[in-house]
């Protein structure tokens, strides 16, 4: 169909990149304007492909491999999060609460409906074939991507939603007041677990083992939770929390928020990004980080590999957390990786 040529030849034009000389990194081309909320890869394999969602009001679909801006839609207001569900689809919500959906191929957007406020997270759970979201006003919603409405709302035990993983059709939720809820997609009737955070101060984000065994979670106080779903004692002593993204300068030891999460797929190492703007991957089964790159001009909003694990992109804005910094420029890097930096040592 006529309206399938751009898409066509967005993938044609990926594949062609790829036998181009490989940069170690570069900066895309046309960054958001304003504060990064999410960047994250299309699922499929060999389909270089990142949507960004960011506070100046859009959604941008970057082809990578040609360092390129193929599209962008718009929301109203700042949009907080978005998903792929499949390479031509997605879906992202906004402060002002509206949830939206946008075909690529043939660049038309719907609105699934609302929450009463801001929409926090989304994601896209294809086990199921349901979008998932969780927002501020303390409720996760679910949606069939065929109908203009939600198909079920649920509360989160009275708090805002931070931020929210699928483990396949479990869903695991981060709040506020450090709680963490744990649900099965199938049968919402009631949370399967309700526990407080191994750590002390307020959850910044959550990330879901490939495996499913557990999740990480991070603070805003330098700090990393290993859990497992698995309730056995003996299961549950298995897990531990460590000290990160802390700095020593002019003899005081400065804390920074621990602002994303993401998992190598197959290796199951994680890499973690702070406002200090460094990016560290870790060896969750040894305990021990595997490398630190460089450091980047501000604090890291979000950062994600590539279903391959060959790439990891990184979001670099100010975040205001820290007082006295400087607004610095919006950007993505895209990294390569090997697995020298990603395998369990």
């Amino acid at each position: 169909k006529a309206r399938d040529h751009w898409y066509l030849a967005l993938v044609y034009n990926s594949k062609k990149a790829r036998t181009m000389p490989m940069k170690l990194e570069f900066e895309l081309n046309e960054p958001p304007t304003d504060g990064i909320t999410r960047v994250t890869f299309c699922p499929v394999s060999n389909t270089p492909h990142l949507l960004c969602s960011s506070w100046d009001n859009h959604v941008r679909l970057y082809d990578v491999a040609n360092n390129a801006l193929r599209a962008d839609y718009t929301h109203s207001y700042a949009v907080l999060d978005c998903t792929f569900s499949d390479p031509s689809h997605s879906f992202s919500g906004s402060v002002d609460g509206v949830l939206k959906g946008y075909d690529f191929s043939a660049r038309a957007e719907t609105v699934l409906g609302t929450h009463e406020e801001g929409i926090r997270c989304v994601q896209y759970c294809r086990e199921l074939g349901l979008v998932v979201t969780g927002s501020w006003d303390k409720t996760v919603k679910l949606w069939d991507p065929r109908q203009k409405h939600s198909v079920g709302t649920y509360d989160q035990n009275g708090e805002s939603v931070y931020t929210m993983s699928l483990c396949g059709d479990r869903l695991v939720v981060g709040t506020s007041n450090r709680k963490i809820l744990v649900w099965d997609l199938k049968n919402m009737q009631f949370a399967e677990q309700r526990r407080a955070s191994s750590l002390k101060y307020q959850t910044r984000s959550i990330q879901c083992f490939p495996n499913k065994q557990g999740f990480v979670l991070s603070s805003i106080e330098g700090r990393v939770a290993v859990e497992y779903l698995d309730t056995d004692p003996e299961t549950q002593k298995k897990k531990y929390a460590f000290k990160c993204h802390r700095l020593k300068e002019g003899g005081v030891e400065h804390i920074y928020p621990v602002n994303a999460i993401s998992f190598h797929a197959s290796h199951g190492t994680f890499a973690t990004g702070g406002s200090d703007g460094f990016v560290n991957i870790w060896d969750p089964f040894n305990k021990k980080r595997l490398c630190q790159f460089h450091r980047y001009p501000s604090d890291i909003a979000s950062l994600v590999f590539n279903i391959d694990g060959t790439m990891i992109a990184i979001a670099v804005s100010n975040l205001w957390l820290q007082e006295g910094k400087e607004k610095a420029k919006d950007a993505i890097f895209i990294r390569h990786v090997t697995d020298q930096e990603t395998q369990p040592k």
